[in-house]
């Protein structure tokens, strides 16, 4: 295999590469933090009545935004990881 010349960008992508992704630890802490402020806030409850559907209509469409989904979930409903995702041509869906 032969080397490719990446133009020096090397050391920049190394870089970005513990700054996004997976990797970014940053934005999970702030994601972290902020979630912990909103459940100690005593706001959870009212945010979830405020999120019920309002019209059977909208109970319908929810639940079929959420087996779409779910249908792309690498975890199961139930907890199991499913590990040989792919969409009907094989290919990986990500």
């Amino acid at each position: 295999m032969g080397t490719r010349d990446t133009g020096g960008t090397d050391h920049v992508n190394r870089e970005a590469d513990h700054v996004h992704g997976e990797g970014n630890y940053e934005a999970s802490r702030q994601y972290n933090r902020a979630t912990k402020r909103f459940v100690e806030s005593g706001k959870v409850e009212q945010a979830a009545r405020d999120a019920q559907p309002r019209t059977p209509e909208e109970a319908r469409e929810m639940r079929e935004a959420e087996a779409a989904a779910l249908l792309r979930a690498k975890h199961a409903p139930d907890g199991s990881v499913d590990d040989e995702m792919s969409d009907d041509d094989g290919t990986s869906p990500r």
